[in-house]
């Protein structure tokens, strides 16, 4: 494992140059694939690095007949549902044809493993208090239906061409690296954690809650937040088990016990010392109360553990990261 060559698509974005940092801490030849339409390339901490398109199926046939690649692991995906819903065209494009670009080069080149960046959104409204793999699936808007459409081509490509694959659907990715060199640069950001932080930080006036009428103990939306390196952590286990030979499968990672937005709110005044300026809103169409994840599956076949499952933790990590960038602009 040690010695096994990953090709990263995506590599620059949030949780892609967090994976290439992993990776290259267990040892792994790391290459990076980016467009940098909404990656960093100064995020990219460890191996080679090749600007490049997916769409570019020429390019991609390159890069596979340049060098031998043990597995593929693809982060480049769009991932706003707003604007999903405003450019379905350029979600379908970018999420589903793109990646059959990838695949189809992958089948060419002769590899065999994939592991998949994935989203709870392909549940739609939760029927349930923890979802699991076997919630229905019915997402209710373009990027949980593009993502949802990559799983069930994957399924097809098992069968009928052994790529095996693993499909880790994230709840709500936060946290950043705990050494500081890495963190959430998104443009424009909707993440609520770093939008919090902007707000002690002085980047933003105010952070916005939209509802405080919802059934939950403090009335605000209830979410299920797991660390960066812990959905690194699973990556990194879904590998092994395709190089060991597993089967192809498909995993919700979430801690199994959400945070609210006032507990978030609560947790970032905690952990910075700072007042936060809050203005409340109505209610966003389609927001449910609840989203949390049952993780069993992942926890009993692979092994998986979030080891930064407290929501200070994850403030203190994100915070340190907004500190810094702070500081870069200041």
């Amino acid at each position: 494992m040690t010695d096994a060559h990953i090709l990263v698509v995506g590599g620059a974005g949030y949780i892609g140059s967090h994976m290439v940092k992993f990776l290259g801490r267990q040892g792994c030849q790391v290459t990076t694939l980016d467009n940098l339409s909404g990656g960093f390339r100064d995020a990219v901490l460890h191996g080679a690095f090749v600007q490049g398109d997916l769409a570019d199926r020429a390019q991609l046939d390159r890069l596979f007949a340049s060098q031998r690649f043990d597995a593929v692991m693809h982060f480049a995906s769009f991932i706003q549902v707003g604007e999903s819903v405003q450019q379905p065209a350029k979600y379908y494009q970018n999420n589903v044809v793109n990646t059959l670009n990838l695949l189809d080069a992958m089948r060419v080149a002769g590899v065999g493993r994939f592991i998949f960046s994935s989203t709870a959104a392909i549940f739609g409204e939760p029927q349930s208090a923890r979802i699991d793999e076997a919630h229905p699936k019915a997402p209710i808007n373009p990027y949980g239906r593009t993502k949802l459409m990559v799983e069930q081509v994957l399924e097809d490509y098992d069968r009928a061409y052994g790529l095996k694959s693993v499909c880790l659907r994230y709840f709500n990715a936060a946290g950043a690296d705990p050494e500081g060199e890495l963190g959430e640069r998104h443009e424009p950001e909707t993440h609520l954690i770093p939008l919090v932080l902007q707000a002690a930080s002085g980047r933003r006036p105010h952070i916005s809650v939209f509802g405080r009428d919802y059934e939950t103990p403090d009335g605000t939306c209830i979410r299920d937040y797991v660390h960066i390196n812990d959905l690194c952590q699973a990556h990194w286990l879904a590998l092994r088990s395709l190089m060991a030979g597993g089967q192809s499968q498909a995993y919700n990672l979430g801690n199994g016990s959400g945070f609210s937005v006032q507990e978030v709110i609560d947790a970032a005044r905690r952990v910075t010392g700072r007042d936060i300026p809050v203005q409340y809103a109505e209610r966003r169409a389609g927001d449910p109360a609840r989203l949390v994840a049952d993780s069993t599956r992942a926890q009993t076949a692979l092994g998986w553990q979030p080891a930064f499952a407290a929501l200070d933790t994850l403030v203190e990590h994100a915070w340190r990261w907004e500190l810094r960038r702070t500081a870069s602009v200041s």
